[in-house]
């Protein structure tokens, strides 16, 4: 006599699939689209005047729509772009026409910070980034690591030498905050425009 299989009861499948399916959505980590971090300033007052900034001051970076790179109206490379904005940040020559000036807008004393050492004279550099309308993204996105990384490299060379520590290992916020202000992330992006034409 043949022997009788038994059923297999797959009630409970369905509860042990959506455990499962549950388990793996909670563990699985998703791709999510990063971009720049940027903190934007606040909007402008409406009768605020336009502030004139001295030409020596401004450090003039402009991409063209064929993702090429001129800075001070020379052309340049990506791979140059880090150094010469330090360099034109860190200011080493107070006294040439073609270096920015050495003194806080507002005042005409230094910035005294005793925590590194008593007065600072942060640089008034400002750099001016503009693009046009057809210069790729990853170009795009280049240059603007290019600058972030030389404005993280100045403060973290500083930090590391009041300091004895990268800027990011800082916890004291009256640290922080001297190096901030005496390295101040100042860049200007300008609307993007079709300079090199269509």
């Amino acid at each position: 006599m043949a022997r009788q299989v038994s059923e297999i009861n797959a009630g409970s499948m369905a509860d042990i699939a959506f455990l499962l399916l549950i388990f793996f959505l909670v563990t699985t980590t998703m791709d999510v689209d990063t971009g720049i971090t940027r903190k934007l300033p606040p909007p402008p007052p409406k009768d605020q005047e336009d502030i004139k900034v001295k030409e020596r001051n401004v450090l003039k970076v402009l991409v063209n729509k064929n993702d090429r790179l001129m800075v001070n109206g020379k052309p340049d490379d990506i791979s140059n772009l880090r150094a010469e904005v330090k360099e034109f940040l860190r200011n080493p020559d107070i006294h040439s026409p073609n270096s920015p000036e050495n003194m806080p807008e507002k005042r005409k004393e230094p910035l005294n910070f005793p925590i590194l050492g008593g007065d600072v004279w942060p640089s008034k550099g400002v750099i001016s980034l503009k693009n046009d309308r057809g210069t790729s993204y990853e170009m795009y996105i280049k240059v603007q690591n290019e600058l972030a990384a030389a404005i993280r490299e100045l403060r973290d060379e500083l930090s590391q030498q009041y300091f004895g520590m990268r800027f990011g290992q800082l916890a004291d916020e009256k640290k922080i905050k001297a190096i901030q202000k005496t390295i101040p992330v100042s860049i200007s992006e300008a609307e993007p425009e079709d300079i090199g034409g269509k």
